[in-house]
């Protein structure tokens, strides 16, 4: 393990942990809304919110699957060494990191009737985030909200699935929002 997986970790761990979970459980609770995080100093190709989001989420009980262009040994020592998660297959994962392109889609747990909770939750490293593009409804959402997605057709195919499904939590640099398989996207 190289010294920099020791580096980028929350500095004042209590205060920060607390502030990166209210702007993820606000982005979830309000699809479509963007929230800035901070707190992680994650190796590239990782975010700032992404980095934010593995510490804040992730732990030894909650396995991680790295998509490819994040699957380097820089971000695996430091995932490792600052949450304890375990690395596993697509099937396995009960979260997900990587580019839309890295992460396949239909390899994911997606719950079962007993069990709706037991879906991945995956973080999508965007190369922009914005409030312009798809148009967003349901819970959360008082009328309408629109954000910038990378395939609407696979958020419409998800949100049928309901109450089964994924959770998305989009990132770029310290910006992140949340796409519960509750929200209809049009």
């Amino acid at each position: 393990m190289q010294a920099h997986a020791l580096e980028g970790g929350f500095t004042n761990a209590p205060i920060d942990a607390a502030r990166a979970f209210r702007g993820l459980m606000t982005a979830m609770a309000r699809p479509g809304t963007i929230c800035d995080v901070s707190g992680a100093t994650a190796p590239a190709p990782l975010s700032v919110a992404a980095g934010t989001a593995i510490l804040t989420l992730c732990d030894p009980d909650t396995p991680i699957y790295l998509g490819a262009a994040c699957d380097t040994q820089d971000v695996r020592d430091w995932i490792t060494f600052q949450t304890g998660a375990p690395f596993a297959p697509a099937d396995k994962a009960m979260f997900a990191v990587g580019g839309w392109d890295d992460l396949p889609l239909a390899k994911f747990a997606i719950g079962t009737a007993e069990y709706p909770d037991r879906s991945a939750t995956l973080i999508v490293e965007m190369p922009e985030l914005s409030s312009h593009g798809a148009t967003l409804s349901g819970p959360g959402i008082k009328d309408t909200a629109s954000l910038s997605l990378p395939d609407c057709a696979a958020f419409q195919a998800n949100a049928m699935l309901f109450p089964l499904g994924l959770d998305f939590i989009f990132t770029c640099a310290d910006r992140l929002a949340a796409l519960p398989r509750t929200t209809r996207v049009r």
